[in-house]
């Protein structure tokens, strides 16, 4: 879509960010970002001339300047405070050597000043934290999509739909959602393929909307993912800490922009999550990328959102099956059943090293086990890419 003119600038900064990181292709991202090619080399001559004052269409002071008294020191530090409320000393402090501060106040006496000024608040705020942390080794290896908890908006609800990129932090996507539905989910991701390309796996919950292949509830909108090759994991039941990025960012979503703030419509909170959503990619420090943005981390797939989606196609030697509408399909004279979501569907069935037992697979993805000894013999597996699949 067009750049939008509530946030222009920030739409393009992204843009530049995008283009100049490693494999960035600028046709590709003119494209994703409906703008034509000319502008495009505009933007990026003026980001790399000036940086983002480059790109804003009126001029913008600096905030800070060499030689100021303690008195406007402090008052450095409290306009960034003020600005971000939930903010602590360390990312503060990043803040103003990003805008040029040549040697900005320590963490320490940052948090000082803000509670001489009365704005240290909470319990903890000022207390350090001890994390371990694991992340994937590239952008885009795996996405972490969630709903965060709803809140009322007038006479409905809202529902903030959030996709991270594990391996950058990258916000890549806060959504106003009225419903919790797939339609509604699959409306906003395809916008968000368009835009940044398909990631190779998707961290999900369990339940509606995105189904569970432990448990073989398979959701349409899962077998829409492996359509795109696209893997789908899901988190253990009652275990929120398998997406643990996303949750913290829920934490920091709602300290930095839901608290203590009304909204009148939908339109009115999406408005607020874009603006909030530059900040927290473009500016706002993160202690888990050694005081870095996101955005100095993440970069655009390589696999673009196709325009259709291809049939299955399967190796000779696996025997194929068409899903009934019920889920059934028959197999070495028995009939067995899989999810209703693949119905109409093409599924091949592979022998594996193991005598009577047969991978049930969808395209590339191994979703169930056939074990032909067993009484009960469809087991739902976790959801993982077969090694025998044409890729």
């Amino acid at each position: 879509m067009p750049f939008r003119e509530c946030s222009l600038v920030s739409q393009r900064e992204e843009f530049c960010r995008l283009a100049l990181s490693p494999g960035g292709k600028v046709r590709l991202l003119c494209r994703r970002f409906g703008i034509s090619p000319t502008t495009a080399y505009k933007w990026l001559a003026l980001y790399k001339a000036a940086g983002v004052e480059g790109l804003s269409d009126r001029s913008r002071r600096p905030l800070s300047a060499p030689g100021r008294s303690s008195p406007e020191r402090e008052a450095q530090v409290m306009a960034v405070r003020l600005e971000h409320p939930a903010w602590g000393g360390r990312k503060i402090r990043r803040v103003l050597q990003n805008q040029g501060l040549a040697q900005p106040p320590s963490a320490s006496t940052i948090t000082q000043i803000v509670r001489r000024h009365g704005a240290l608040n909470g319990p903890g705020a000022d207390q350090a934290r001890d994390w371990i942390r694991f992340e994937h080794a590239e952008p885009n290896d795996l996405w972490q999509m969630d709903f965060k908890g709803w809140f009322a908006l007038g006479g409905r609800r809202c529902h903030p739909l959030t996709v991270l990129d594990d391996h950058s932090r990258y916000a890549l996507e806060v959504g106003a959602c009225g419903d919790q539905t797939g339609e509604t989910v699959r409306e906003r991701l395809e916008a968000v393929f368009r835009r940044y390309g398909l990631p190779w796996r998707i961290l999900c919950d369990n339940g509606p909307p995105w189904g569970s292949a432990g448990h073989g509830e398979h959701s349409s909108f899962s077998v829409w993912l492996m359509d795109l090759d696209i893997a789908v994991s899901h988190g253990r039941p009652y275990h929120p800490q398998t997406q643990g990025k996303d949750e913290r960012f829920h934490r920091t979503l709602n300290a930095e922009a839901l608290d203590a703030r009304t909204f009148r419509s939908l339109a009115h909170a999406q408005s607020a999550f874009d603006a909030w959503r530059t900040v927290y990619n473009l500016k706002r420090p993160h202690e888990a990328l050694a005081m870095d943005t996101p955005a100095t981390r993440y970069r655009m797939s390589q696999r673009s959102m196709p325009d259709s989606i291809r049939p299955p196609e399967y190796e000779p030697q696996a025997t194929v099956r068409k899903i009934s509408s019920s889920g059934q399909f028959a197999f070495k004279g028995r009939t067995l059943r899989t999810s209703k979501a693949f119905a109409g569907k093409q599924m091949a069935l592979r022998a594996t090293n193991q005598d009577g037992l047969f991978d049930l697979c969808y395209r590339r993805h191994v979703v169930a086990q056939i074990d032909l000894r067993q009484s009960k013999t469809v087991h739902h597996v976790p959801e993982h890419v077969s090694t025998l699949s044409p890729v």
